[in-house]
């Protein structure tokens, strides 16, 4: 079962590559400080989406990448691919698959694969407010003892964006995989102001929880960041 959820949105997307009617964002953001230490700090975000009759194909990824006095202090990329088929306006039904690789956790990496229900809840001109449900499987691994955990996971996500202006928009995106090893939970909050009809200026807060880590380690993280935007057809 978790090996058809996984392949669910692969196979759609492949299918859905033959329409060049891709579009979507891609995000970059950085810092550097000289003088009593160094420090170089990246981000890098890319969402993509195609809709193709009732079907919509979703890709994405992040990195983010901190060198403090020639020393690395985080590097995590993660990589997101999504299938959604809408048999009414509102209602659909999702396939999607994530992967994970952080050096800087308990976890080396985290791969999950689910397939479920989803709502569209609002769906006007300036508020979109949408939610999934379902279930899938987890892969993960123990960076201390290379122990390999596999188990079932029960997946919600939420995602709503409202255009306070026509020039500035708010969005809120939650996610839950939650097993019986571990439940991992991220929140995702972002701000946008338009330049022009390309690029924004954009700020986000993230928060990172996994419930399930060994003694020493935290269970959150906080990431702030401010991005260059780039919108492209």
């Amino acid at each position: 079962a978790a090996g058809i959820a996984a392949g669910i949105p692969l196979l759609a997307l492949f299918a859905g590559a033959a329409s060049a009617d891709w579009s979507g964002t891609g995000k970059l953001g950085g810092v550097v400080t000289r003088g009593n230490s160094e420090t170089e700090t990246l981000t890098a975000v890319v969402d993509v989406s195609n809709v193709l009759e009732q079907w919509t194909y979703k890709l994405g990824g992040s990195i983010l990448h901190t060198v403090t006095d020639d020393v690395t202090s985080a590097d995590r990329w993660e990589l997101r691919a999504e299938t959604n088929y809408s048999f009414t306006e509102r209602a659909f039904t999702f396939g999607t698959v994530r992967y994970e690789n952080d050096s800087f956790t308990d976890y080396a990496y985290q791969a999950t694969g689910a397939a479920g229900y989803g709502y569209r809840f609002i769906m006007t001109g300036a508020t979109k407010l949408e939610a999934q449900l379902g279930v899938g499987a987890r892969r993960s691994e123990l960076r201390v003892t290379d122990e390999v955990e596999e188990d079932a996971i029960l997946r919600a996500a939420m995602t709503y964006e409202h255009s306070l202006t026509p020039t500035t928009r708010i969005y809120d995106r939650f996610l839950v995989e939650s097993g019986s090893d571990n439940t991992f939970m991220q929140n995702h909050i972002g701000f946008e102001i338009k330049i022009n009809s390309r690029f924004a200026f954009g700020l986000d807060y993230t928060v990172r929880r996994n419930t399930d880590v060994l003694p020493g380690t935290r269970n959150s993280d906080q990431i702030f960041t401010t991005n260059l935007v780039y919108g492209f057809l």
